[in-house]
């Protein structure tokens, strides 16, 4: 009965990574070039079994609860939306704009740029923005930037690093072409994952449920045993 209680709660605290995720997701649905995470499940020890004891037939698998197995951005090149702003850019096709953070090179899709007072090109958090010879981008004369001098860069194995910039090793030039006026949309289907949300709260409260249910049984059963006579 006990191990019930440990496979609900397991379930329970999966979901919960699983909500976390989704609820970032959500919450930058409108972030330009904005990469979504998908989170697997599976179950502890699915090599485990049940075996008769008196014949040695396996009965079947003996679960012992579920855990996170992977977590995998899908970096996929969304649609182009146009703004009409100069210093707007995107990427067309695969790769990623550089820029140099203070803890290092960085890299991103959110192309929504600006001006510093030097007339150097950079992102939202101030952080300069390379070219294909890794340095800062300067602006034309009247403010614009000419877009085949912002380099755009293959990278292995990117990983987020919060505030929308990646980690990873470049590996050169990458395919893709950077279009001024315009950015990426988010990779976030906010419909699907409302869905996805209201299907993992779901899972959470079956969890409680069953734990309830395993709770009540267990002292219904002690008190039982309690009362017998003798």
């Amino acid at each position: 009965m006990e191990r019930g209680l440990y496979i609900a709660a397991s379930g329970m605290l999966s979901e919960m990574v699983r909500q976390d995720h989704l609820a970032n997701d959500l919450a930058n649905a409108n972030t330009s070039g904005y990469k979504a995470d998908r989170v697997s499940q599976h179950s502890f020890a699915r090599e485990l079994a049940v075996v008769n004891r008196q014949t040695g037939a396996q009965v079947g698998a003996l679960g012992t609860g579920v855990q996170i197995a992977a977590q995998v951005t899908d970096f996929t090149p969304q649609a182009l939306k146009d703004t009409g702003e100069p210093l707007d850019l995107a990427i067309a096709g695969e790769g990623f704009f550089a820029v140099q953070a203070p803890d290092g090179v960085r890299y991103t899709r959110n192309g929504s740029f600006a001006a510093d007072a030097q007339g150097r090109l950079v992102d939202q958090g101030g952080n300069l923005v390379l070219g294909a010879d890794r340095r800062p981008v300067l602006l034309r004369a009247d403010g614009t930037v000419d877009p085949a001098r912002v380099g755009v860069f293959a990278v292995a194995a990117p990983r987020k690093a919060g505030d929308g910039l990646l980690t990873g090793a470049a590996t050169g030039a990458a395919t893709g072409t950077v279009r001024s006026g315009a950015l990426e949309g988010s990779g976030i289907d906010a419909s699907r994952t409302m869905v996805d949300m209201m299907a993992s709260m779901r899972a959470f409260e079956a969890g409680q449920k069953a734990i309830t249910t395993i709770d009540e049984t267990l002292r219904l059963a002690s008190g039982q045993v309690g009362n017998l006579p003798g």
